[in-house]
């Protein structure tokens, strides 16, 4: 039987770590730490670890710890900024040996393990992506500059940064798909299922179609339009969507087909579920 286990070779910024991703639909990544090695997780994520690991929690993303004060505001601050928590939890393994700590997703989906340096060194994703990541992974935030998309670019707007070296983990709702764009290529994607993109493919809005479509065709004014090169990651059940369907399903409301719509809350009305 092949062996499970990735291992990461050491690098010049991030440290050197194994893992192994376990279950489907509801996935945790299991991390192999050697001596002194480190792994930075968002608040809450851990589901298990083993005695010899410590754990230490900092201000910001532990990237800047050495930074002094103002280094630490600066990596809180940007955390802050995408809706995370101001503090996230160093695990390091303090014994001898081997040692593991294990992470889940809060969400039905699947966590997928990225090398940095195998995207450039930095990868753009959902503002609630991010689980878990080696230490020495720095997590920054990306604004969309362009008027349009800040006006109505709704969860594709204010989205993480990850820059470093080594190996991070970002969890993505429902099945994740992979794709590679040409020079010049196009994709128009929900901005909800956007789940992350390398800094070469240019985002951008276009516009759904005529008024009727806007109206009438639940998929929003918008859609996020990606352009070549470089490689896209699309979830097929964003989080925030996902919220909504329990949402309507515990206050006892059908399916409006015009959520998404302009038209969506005259929709409720008209329906009787306002």
């Amino acid at each position: 039987m092949p062996n499970p286990w990735q291992h990461s070779r050491s690098t010049s910024l991030s440290d050197d770590i194994d893992f192994e991703i376990k279950g489907q639909e509801l996935q945790f990544v299991e991390i192999e730490l050697d001596p002194g090695e480190s792994a930075v997780a968002e608040a809450g994520a851990m589901v298990w670890k083993d005695a010899a690991v410590g754990m230490t929690t900092v201000f910001g993303d532990g990237s800047a710890e050495q930074g002094g004060f103002m280094g630490k505001l600066l990596g809180a601050g940007k955390r802050l900024v995408t809706g995370e928590s101001l503090f996230t939890t160093v695990f390091t393994h303090n014994g001898g040996g081997k040692a593991r700590v294990a992470f889940a997703s809060p969400t039905p989906g699947a966590i997928l393990p990225i090398k940095l340096d195998s995207v450039g060194g930095t990868l753009i994703c959902q503002k609630d992506a991010f689980l878990a990541a080696a230490r020495g992974v720095s997590i920054g935030i990306e604004f969309q500059r362009r008027i349009l998309t800040g006006l109505f670019g709704g969860e594709g707007f204010i989205m993480q940064r990850l820059d470093g070296d080594g190996w991070v983990f970002v969890q993505m709702g429902g099945t994740v798909v992979e794709r590679h764009l040409a020079p010049g290529e196009q994709l128009h994607v929900d901005t909800g299922c956007l789940a992350a993109y390398t800094p070469s493919v240019t985002f951008d809005l276009v516009g759904a179609g005529g008024v009727k479509s806007m109206l009438f065709g639940g998929e929003g004014a918008f859609f996020a339009r990606l352009t070549g090169p470089g490689k896209v990651w699309i979830q097929s059940l964003p989080f925030s969507r996902l919220a909504g369907r329990m949402m309507q399903a515990a206050m006892g409301q059908g399916q409006n087909r015009g959520e998404g719509s302009i038209l969506g809350e005259l929709g409720d009305l008209i329906g009787g579920n306002r």
